[in-house]
This record gives structure tokens, sequence and C-alpha cells, in this order.
């Protein structure tokens, strides 16, 4: 048996061990030279253990001095107790050092690229050194990989999943795999192909999510169903977002929409209490899609902080101001926000950087009002506010000494929502209301969605979620004639502003999928193509059905307190889609593609 094979890891021994004999594995994490003395902190994933070297033993003495940062060792000796006054409350280990009677380099390394050791904080716990740039981290990942934050953020990443199998797994879910090479779907986002060596000129795709697959199991009689599935969208890429993901994969049959938020919830509340020890309360707010956008500006708002959004059009109406009237009259609408307490903080430039978003976005126009002590105002629109005028959008916004009204108008009533919505977030950033690492979690149910979007570009309509969303029960005779006042049973989980989790009802019926085939615009010829195998698995008695989706990156985001979804994932690609550790992608021999057909 190998001689440096670890008895104990980095971050075991404790002041019962004084005594013994170990053998401990890891990196050289920091080293110290003293003429008589070497010490070292040597670390694994588990922890660090300070390792001391004598001059006495002159040949060890020798190569530890030698040693830098990153070297693997493996050292075997006595643990002993530290010298008074030289003890570490900080640190686990202490109490106690390992006196090294025998050293191995199991390996050596050159300098690093950028710094990788583990700093003990304040608190205990294990902190990073400060950041290189990203690009290079990701080029080095297996280095990056080593750093304290990560390692905790995998291992919550792992605690996570387990929590979900067990909570699902004690609920007769069955984890089922569902296929990687599948047919390509044109609803949706972009999908990555896959060239068949074996049927030139034909494809796969890789599956954006396993949404048929999981369907097909409800007709199969498989009537609670999960996945931790790999999900592969060809799409920009954002903070929270990468072209490859996981997501907690969800289908039950026999289910309304009240059972499949029940499950959720529970599995919710069960990942809080057990990865953060965070108390949910359940059952969670829901809220319309229509009120979240009316009062928020987003179907997946932020509750953290206030400032709703008011209707400010009627009070608009009366001013003199050009641009709230053109709104006005073009069909759009006139709200604001009130930014409490932020008048100290909102200095000109950020009011200038704000109205600039707004206008850029599409809006006409955003006013500010700052309320100064005796209801007196400082304004962009100081002339065009009379004393009932401002009284009343006062009144309206609820306003006190020291906020800062910002007031926006646009064409469409869209429009303003949306931006005003932006407002509402940049606001709330500005202020420090949106700190990630604040643990305060605010999580709500958004219900009722528009089944359809109209595309102007292609002059048809398309799915707000998916083709196979069932519509509401009271909305379904409107499908051919009024298709933009059909709600879905689609239900969004919104956590501190993020979806984190989406789903729906199906349509289990052949007809009405029929109908929404053609109502998107697809021939029964063209349907059939596409979804021919959904269309004839549903006349085979397909059940009642529906489930959810979740984003395990973004929830790991989440409960980890950071807003990178790429701090959350081992070897995730940079913001332009590049595997900068591989280099992927790449190109590939002339031969590979011959035999391709391409």
């Amino acid at each position: 048996m190998s001689t440096w094979r670890r008895t104990h890891t980095c971050g075991a021994l404790r002041a019962e061990h004084i005594g013994q004999t170990v053998t401990l594995n890891g990196w050289v994490n920091t080293n110290r030279i003293y003429p008589d003395q070497v010490f070292i902190d040597l670390r694994d994933r588990y922890g660090l253990t300070q390792i001391v070297l004598e001059s006495d033993n002159a040949e060890q003495f020798a190569l530890a001095n030698q040693l830098r940062s990153e070297w693997v060792l493996s050292v075997t000796g006595k643990v002993r107790a530290r010298l008074e006054g030289k003890t570490n409350a900080k640190l686990s280990t202490g109490e106690i050092e390992l006196e090294v009677t025998s050293l191995h380099v199991l390996n050596r390394c050159p300098t690093p690229p950028f710094e990788v050791l583990t700093r003990v904080q304040k608190d205990g716990t294990f902190g990073d050194p400060e950041l290189a740039n990203e690009d290079l981290r990701l080029q080095y990942r297996y280095l990056d990989l080593r750093r304290a934050t990560l390692q905790r953020t995998l291992a919550l990443r792992h605690r996570m999943v387990k929590i979900i199998r067990d909570y699902l797994d004690e609920r007769q879910f069955l984890e089922l795999e569902t296929p990687l090479l599948g047919r390509s779907s044109p609803e949706g986002a972009r999908d990555y192909l896959v060239p068949s060596r074996v049927f030139p000129g034909n494809w796969f795709a890789l599956p954006q999510s396993p949404q048929l697959y999981k369907q097909l199991l409800m007709v199969a009689g498989y009537d609670r169903y999960f996945q931790i599935a790999r999900c592969l969208r060809d799409e920009d890429l954002r903070a929270d977002r990468q072209p490859e993901f996981t997501q907690l994969d969800v289908e039950m049959a026999f289910v309304e929409m009240d059972d499949v938020l029940s499950v959720t919830e529970g599995l919710t509340a069960a990942i809080f209490e057990q990865c953060l020890g965070v108390h949910i309360p359940l059952p969670l707010p829901r809220l319309r899609y229509a009120d979240a956008m009316l009062k928020y500006g987003s179907d997946k708002p932020d509750l953290r902080y206030g400032m709703e959004i008011q209707e400010l059009s009627e009070v608009a109406g009366r001013m003199e101001l050009a641009p709230f009237r053109e709104a006005l009259a073009a069909g759009g609408k006139v709200r604001g926000i009130n930014a409490k307490g932020a008048a100290a903080t909102f200095t000109r430039k950020i009011l200038d950087e704000l109205g600039a978003n707004f206008t850029r976005s599409g809006g006409r126009i955003l006013a500010y009002i700052k309320v100064e002590e005796g209801n007196k105002v400082s304004s962009s629109i100081n002339k065009f506010l009379t004393p009932e005028i401002q009284s009343e959008i006062l009144r309206l916004l609820d306003a006190a000494p020291g906020d800062v009204l910002l007031i926006g108008a646009a064409d469409k009533e869209e429009v303003v929502a949306e931006q005003m919505g932006t407002v509402r977030q940049l606001a709330a950033q500005k202020l420090g209301l949106t700190d990630p690492m604040k643990k305060d979690f605010r999580i709500l149910w958004v219900l009722d969605f528009p089944s359809f979007l109209h595309d102007p570009e292609e002059g048809r309509y398309v799915a707000n979620h998916h083709p196979f969303t069932a519509p509401l029960d009271a909305d379904l005779g409107r499908l051919e004639s009024e298709p933009m006042s059909v709600r879905a049973k689609a239900y969004d989980l919104v956590i501190n502003g993020y979806e984190v989790g989406g789903g729906s009802i199906r349509i289990h019926d052949p007809e009405v999928q029929a109908r929404m085939f053609r109502r998107l615009g697809m021939t029964d010829e063209q349907a059939q193509e596409r979804f021919g195998f959904l269309l004839d698995a549903l006349k085979y008695g397909a059940p009642p059905h529906g489930g959810i989706a979740l984003g395990i990156d973004r929830w790991v985001m989440m409960l980890a307190g950071t807003s990178n979804i790429r701090d959350v994932m081992a070897f995730p690609k940079n913001q332009k889609a590049r595997d900068l550790m591989t280099g992927a992608p790449a190109c590939v021999d002339a031969k590979q593609l011959k035999e391709l057909g391409l």
C-alpha cells in the first residue's frame, strides 16, 4: 500500500488527536520559513492544517525550504498542541499542528497565473484572494475551482440536488431520463444541431428541455416523473444565462394547477430550510400577470422593496407638458413611482442617467420631483406643476420629505409598464436594496399569463410559453376570435426578481392541441410533420397533466448570494459562449466533416 495515502483530511484534526501519528495530503496554501523551522498551511477542500518541519530533520528541512504555493504534498507526523499564545481560534484546527517526520512531494507546480490561496476570515470561514480577471480565471478554471467560495457553492449545489431527490422520492416520483438527441422544433429558442453520419443531410437537435418526452411519459402512465435535466439553447448570454444549463424537470398526471403549485411550494420550503436554515411561510402569495405588470412593470417582480408603480394618466392629462399630452393622445400612459428617502442619494447625474435610459428604450420622458420639507419640491418639470396638480401627485404617490418621485410617459401602455419596471429596478440598485448577500427572500407565484404574443415581423401569433400550454377553460372559446385575450394555465415561481421556475398545465385533448397549432399559423400537415408523434400519443388515452421546471443554476445562485451564474457551475462558458479552458468551440478535421457529408 502506498505510504502517502492520507489518514485524515486537512480539516479533521482536533485536540483529541494530539499524540497520534497521521498522514495528510493537500496543497501548499502558504509557507513561512525561519532558520530552524518551516511552517506550512496545508489545504484541501475540507480545511487547513498547520504543519511544521524542524531543522534537526536535515533532509526534510532542506526539502521544505524549496516548497512553493500549490505544490502537492503528502506529510506524515505526530499531532501536537500549538505553543501557548500561538493557537488560532478562527480555525477549526487552530489548537494543533503537525510535526512532520516524513515529507513527500507528489507534484510540483509552476508559479500560478493568479493567486489561489485560501484566506481565513474573522468569522472563521474561508475566503478568496483578490480575484483576477474572469476570463483568465476561466482559462485556468481548475485553479479557480480551488477557491473556497466556489468550493462552498458547489457543495451547496450538491446539497440542494440531494434535497430535491429525497423530497420527490418520498412523494413517489420516479427519476427517469429522456434523450439528448432529438428532433428540432422551430418553436422557442435556437437549437444546437448535431449532424447525423448514418443519415446524411439529417440532423438531431440537443434538448432545450425535455418538454415533449415528459408529456409522453404521462401518456405512458408514469404519473410522477422528475429529472435533473441538462438543457441547451443557442441564445445570447447574460450574467444569469448560459448556453447549457441544468433544470429540475417535473411532470404529474391527473392534476390541476393547485396540485403542481403545492408540491413545488413544499419543495421550495424544504430547500430553504435545509440549505440555509430559512423558514418560508406557506402558501406562497400569488399575483396575476396583469397586476404584476401594472404594479411592478415586470412579470418577475422583486418584492424586497416597495416602489409600486402608480397610474398618473388622469392628473398628467391636465398638465400643459407636451410629452405627457402627446403620449396620452397616442393611446399611452403616464405612471410614477416613489423612491422613498432617495433625495440624498439621487444626484442630478443619477437622475439624468435614469431619464436617458428611459427615453432610449422607447419612453417619451422620465420626469422627477424631489420632495423637500414643507412639501416644497424641486423638479425637472417645475413650471408645469400648479399647486393643485403638485398636491395631487404627492398624494397619489404617498410622498414625504426626502422622497424622489419618478414619472414616465410612453406612447404604448406595454412600453411605459416595462420601462417603469426598469426604472424601479435601477432605482433600487442605486439605493442598495438588492444586495444578494442579505439573505432576504421574497417568493411568489405569477399566474394567468397571456397565451399568445404577436410577432409584428412575421405577422403572426406565437406562443408566450410553448404551444403545449393549456388555455384557461373560461377563455378557450375565444382561441380563434380573440387570441390576445386568452390566458394560459401557466405559472412562474419568482424569487427576488428572478424567474427561478416555470410551468403549466398541458393540453391533453388532441383536438384542442390541433386548434392551438392552427392558431399559431401551422397547417394540419405542418403540425403533423413537426409534432405528429405527440398528436398521435394524445389520442391514446392522455391523462390531464402538468408540471414545472426549476432552474438549478439560478436557484444555487440565489442561495449562494451571487448574481453571476458562472459562479455556480464547475465549467461555465464565458460571456461570448466560449470555453476558454479547452478552446471550444473549435475547428474539426476535414476528415470528420467529410464523414458527415458536410
